[in-house]
């Protein structure tokens, strides 16, 4: 293993000090599989009074369940007590025993350089599954959210999940209702990262996972839509998550962004029809987001792209009409939206033109954003007080529709954008 210099420091302190200490979980199983390592944990016999004593000269600050956070730069290691049983000698294999799966229950013993493999990991990663260490029911009583992390650690590595294993996650789906909503979100966001997280909401579907984190995207299943689609609400959400680049904001709006067509489809003339889903699903979005405590910025960013995300380009778009997306949705935001879209196309399975159309409006949008784009009126080389001087106005909500006016000549022409221009505009038109 290429340990850090730092950790190895961590690992010498404790023993100096007359205690065990072997690195971890997660950082043996990448290890194995040939994967770039970025979680350190020690686990060690010290008890935490002690480790906060040994590392008292360095930055470390205290979590709960024994863990003492030890920072180096950018990177946090953490330094846990032995887990066990009340009345048993606390010693690694018996840490061992209360992790989650098999291939997060390793350690490696760093003066003998030898891996402790008490409950058959290395085998099950030769066997590429997810098992739980010794009764399933057991470990995922002592924290359901290890429910979904076994499901994110199969899409993650691309491994199945032990049959005893499914079966009691399916069994104790309901225990996720006890865990905090910043946990879950966490795992969604996680396995939402992957390279395929379709495989991972696919298996929350199978072991009725999603019905307690994500009901609403159930409701998609089975519905079909029409001529535009190939497949139904739910398959078409999963093909969007695999299709868009993997960022966080981009994942989130291709699960959320279709999110309420069941709730508003009605057939007209024969056919399936979605008449304002994009509105309605934003709306439930942020409702979903907000009970997942996602972060204002990222809700504010998510939904605003799933209100926009149905473009209805055609090549007759003036450049007045191309600058108007882009000050709808955010100059910030616009490649993001362009991105996402191509993706919602893609997952439509079939070929559209609309796809020749995005490429269109791509190299359009590139073009135009070379120079500035007026996006509020504040952007404007006059503001409100230069307009109540010229006309002589009173303050009022008169001010504001005249330089949104403005705004709008702007916008089909930037060159009108000095003061100049704009008092010529101002002297030209008649304001009623």
């Amino acid at each position: 293993m290429n340990i850090p210099k730092f950790l190895l420091t961590i690992i010498d302190r404790l023993h100096t000090s007359g205690y065990q200490a072997y690195i971890v979980g997660g950082a043996i199983r990448d290890m194995l599989l040939q994967l770039t390592i970025t979680d350190w944990d020690v686990a060690t016999s010290a008890p935490p009074e002690k480790i906060n004593t040994i590392f008292r000269d360095l930055k470390n600050f205290s979590l709960k369940h024994g863990t003492v956070t030890l920072v180096d730069g950018a990177r946090h290691y953490e330094v846990t007590t032995f887990r066990g049983s009340e009345g048993l000698g606390h010693t690694i294999e018996e840490d061992l025993k209360y992790r989650d799966v098999t291939i997060n229950a390793m350690a490696y013993d760093v003066d003998k350089k030898t891996i402790l493999d008490p409950y058959g990991g290395k085998a099950d990663i030769l066997r590429k599954r997810v098992r739980a260490v010794g009764e399933p029911e057991d470990r995922f009583r002592e924290d359901p959210v290890r429910l979904l992390r076994a499901v994110r650690f199969a899409t993650e590595l691309n491994f199945k999940i032990e049959r005893k294993t499914l079966e009691t996650i399916s069994m104790m789906s309901e225990q996720l209702g006890s865990v905090a909503k910043e946990r879950i979100r966490d795992e969604i966001l996680k396995i939402l990262m992957t390279r395929k997280p379709s495989c991972g909401f696919n298996l929350m579907f199978r072991t009725s996972l999603l019905k307690q984190v994500l009901p609403e995207l159930l409701e998609g299943y089975l519905k079909r839509q029409n001529a535009y689609h190939r497949f139904t609400i739910y398959k078409h959400i999963m093909e969007t998550i695999d299709g868009v680049p993997p960022n966080s904001v981009l994942r989130l709006t291709a699960l959320l962004h279709d999110i309420a067509k069941p709730r508003v489809r009605e057939k007209v003339r024969g056919e399936w029809r979605f008449l304002g889903h994009e509105k309605a699903s934003a709306e439930l979005a942020r409702e979903i987001m907000e009970r997942l405590r996602f972060s204002k910025a990222i809700i504010g960013r998510v939904t605003n792209l799933i209100a926009h995300h149905m473009i209805w380009y055609d090549s007759d778009w003036s450049d007045g009409a191309v600058r108007r997306l882009i000050r709808r949705v955010g100059p910030e935001n616009i490649d993001d939206l362009l991105s996402f879209r191509r993706a919602d196309i893609l997952a439509h399975g079939l070929r559209d033109e609309k796809l020749d159309l995005i490429s269109e409006l791509e190299k359009r949008v590139r073009e135009l954003m070379k120079d500035q784009i007026t996006v509020k009126t504040r952007d404007l080389a006059i503001d409100g007080n230069r307009v109540m001087e010229i006309l002589g106005l009173s303050p009022g909500p008169k001010v504001g529709k005249i330089l949104n006016r403005l705004m709008e000549k702007v916008t089909d022409d930037p060159e009108l954008n000095t003061e100049e221009g704009l008092i010529g505009l101002l002297k030209e038109i008649k304001w009623v």
